[in-house]
C-alpha cells in the first residue's frame, strides 16, 4: 500500500471521529463562504469543484473540508485553497486555516446537518439520478473500473507463458512488476511486432496483480478505447468524470499505445493522466509495437516520459523458442495427437509471429478432427499451403533495416542518416549486407533506401561485413540470428 493512500485512510478515520462535531451553525457559515466562492467564480466552478465539498469540523485555529475523492481534494488544495480561507477568515473574523480531507459522505454529512430534508429523486435502481457522475464514480470506484477495464483472457497466464532469449526481458520485468507491492519501474514500457506475446503479457500482468492484492484497482484497456472515453466525456461535457476515473486507479494498463498518434487531444490528455498517476507512485503498463523513442506521430514530452522507467523489447522467435510453444500449446489441446515431425515442419516454416504458429497448429489438428485422418506432414502441407507461401516470400528491406535497428538498439532515423558514429555505422552496414544476401534489390536501389547514399558505398559496407564475420565470432552470431528472424 502506498504511503498516500495509507495518508488517506489515516485522514477519513480522523474524518470519522470530526463528523459529529459539525453543527447547524457552522454549517450555516459553510453556505455562506461557498455562496461568496460561487459568486466569485461562477456556477461552474460550484457544480463541479464546490457543491460536493462538505464542512466536517472547526475550531479557534482550523476549518477541516471534506472532499468526496483523492483527485478533487488535490485540484481544490491547488486552485481554489487561498479564497477558501479568505472566505472563513471573513465569515468567523479571525485568521484561519482551512485543511482537506478525503471523505466521499463530506456533502452528505453537511446536507444532514443543515436539517436538509428534500431528498433528490431516485432511479429505478434506488440511487439519487442527479448525483454528479464523478461521485458516483467516487462511490463505486472499482466498479466503474471493472466495467470499463477490456476482458481478461484467463489462458494468457505467467505460466503458460514460453520463455526464450528473445521475450526473457520482458518476462522477467513483467514478473517483478506484478509480484511487487510498491513501484518497481514506472512505466513497464513492453513493445515488439505482432503476435510476439506482448498482449499475453499484458493479460499475465493484470491476472497475477489481482490475485495477488484482490483491492488494488487494475485499469487495463487499449489505445483506441482511450481514445473513445475521452471522445465520449468530450461529447457530454463530462471530463471531470473522466479525469477521476482514470487517475484514480492503482495500476494503468494502456494496450497498442500506437494508436494515440496524432491524435493531438488525446495525448494531451494522456500526457496529464500518465503524470498525474506517476506522481502520486501509481503504476502504468504501455505496449506498443516500436520502442518509444520510434513512435512516430508521438508528440516529443510523451515519448520522453515513456522511456521513464523499464523498456523491454520482445524480438521476434528463433527455431527453438518455437518448437517449445508449439509443444506447450500441444499439452493444452486435450485427445489431439501431432508428431515431433510435423511440430519441427511448423516451427521452421511458420516465423512470421506467434499468433499465427498457433493458429497453424490448431487449423491442421482441426482438419484432421473432422476429417477424421491422423496429423501427419503431408496432410499439414496439404492444409497450410496458403500460409507457407505467404512464410517464404522474400523479406523487404524496411524489415531489415527495422530487425537491425531493434536488434542494435539504435534509433532507425540514425540508421538511415548521415551518422558516421561506430554505434550506427556498423548496424547500417549490418543491414546493407542482409539487405543484399535476402532481398533481389540492386546495389543502387539498397542505397537509395538508405538515406540515398551510392551503390559504392553499399558495395564496401557487404565487403566489409564479409570480412569480419570471418574474424569476429560474435559478429557471426549477430548476422546468424538476424537471418532467422528474418527468415533467411
Amino acid at each position: 500500500m502506498d504511503k498516500l493512500t495509507m495518508q488517506d485512510e489515516s485522514q477519513q478515520g480522523r474524518v470519522g471521529a470530526l463528523q459529529s462535531q459539525a453543527d447547524p451553525k457552522l454549517v450555516e457559515q459553510w453556505h455562506a463562504v461557498v455562496a461568496r466562492m460561487r459568486k466569485e467564480f461562477g456556477d461552474s466552478v460550484y457544480n463541479s469543484w464546490l457543491k460536493p465539498l462538505g464542512v466536517l469540523s472547526a475550531d479557534e485555529k482550523r476549518v477541516v473540508v471534506g472532499a468526496p475523492t483523492r483527485f478533487m481534494s488535490d485540484w481544490v488544495q491547488k486552485n481554489y485553497i487561498d479564497r477558501l480561507s479568505d472566505f472563513w477568515q471573513a465569515e468567523l473574523g479571525h485568521p484561519v486555516v482551512v485543511e482537506l480531507m478525503v471523505n466521499p459522505l463530506a456533502a452528505d454529512k453537511t446536507a444532514d446537518a443543515a436539517g436538509a430534508t428534500a431528498p433528490e429523486p431516485q432511479s429505478k435502481a434506488g440511487q439519487a439520478s442527479a448525483t454528479p457522475a464523478y461521485q458516483q464514480a467516487a462511490r463505486s470506484e472499482q466498479s466503474a473500473t471493472d466495467a470499463l477495464c477490456a476482458p481478461i483472457d484467463p489462458r494468457y497466464t505467467f505460466d503458460s507463458f514460453v520463455v526464450g532469449k528473445s521475450n526473457e526481458l520482458a518476462h522477467a520485468a513483467a514478473r517483478r512488476v506484478a509480484s511487487s507491492e510498491g513501484v518497481q519501474f514506472n512505466p513497464l514500457f513492453l513493445y515488439g511486432g505482432v503476435g510476439l506475446g506482448k498482449t499475453h503479457l499484458m493479460h499475465a500482468l493484470a491476472w497475477e496483480i489481482r490475485s495477488r492484492n484482490p483491492n488494488r484497482n487494475v485499469l487495463y484497456l487499449s489505445a483506441e478505447k482511450f481514445m473513445y472515453e475521452f471522445v465520449r466525456a468530450l461529447r457530454f461535457k463530462d471530463t471531470m468524470a473522466f479525469k477521476e476515473q482514470f487517475r484514480s486507479v492503482d495500476v494503468l494498463m494502456v494496450d497498442d499505445v500506437q494508436f494515440i498518434a496524432n491524435k493531438d487531444a488525446t495525448q494531451e490528455e494522456f500526457f496529464h493522466t500518465f503524470n498525474a498517476l506517476v506522481d502520486h507512485n501509481r503504476q502504468v503498463i504501455i505496449s506498443a509495437d516500436r520502442s518509444p523513442s520510434d513512435l512516430e506521430g508521438i508528440e516529443e514530452r510523451i515519448r520522453s516520459r515513456l522511456g521513464w522507467g523499464l523498456v523491454a523489447d520482445i524480438h521476434a522467435t528463433d527455431y527453438e523458442l518455437r518448437l517449445g510453444i508449439l509443444q506447450s500449446k500441444l499439452e493444452q489441446m486435450q485427445g489431439v495427437e501431432v508428431h515431433d515431425d510435423v511440430l519441427e515442419f511448423l516451427a521452421k516454416r511458420i516465423t512470421s509471429n506467434v499468433r499465427e504458429l498457433e493458429g497453424a497448429l490448431n487449423r491442421v489438428s482441426a482438419h484432421a478432427s473432422l476429417m477424421g485422418k491422423p496429423v501427419t506432414l503431408d496432410v499439414t502441407r496439404e492444409v497450410l499451403q496458403d500460409l507457407i507461401r505467404a512464410n517464404d516470400r522474400r523479406v523487404t528491406i524496411d524489415e531489415i533495416q527495422r530487425s537491425v535497428a531493434d536488434y542494435f538498439n539504435v534509433r532507425l532515423a540514425d540508421l538511415l542518416s548521415a551518422r558516421r558514429a561506430r554505434a550506427v555505422a556498423r548496424p547500417r552496414q549490418v543491414a546493407m549486407y542482409l539487405s543484399k544476401q535476402l532481398t533481389a534489390r540492386s546495389l543502387p536501389e539498397i542505397g537509395r533506401k538508405f538515406g540515398g547514399r551510392d551503390h559504392t558505398t553499399v558495395m564496401h559496407a557487404v565487403k566489409r561485413i564479409d570480412e569480419l564475420r570471418e574474424l569476429d565470432a560474435s559478429l557471426d552470431d549477430d548476422l546468424q540470428h538476424l537471418s532467422r528472424v528474418l527468415g533467411g
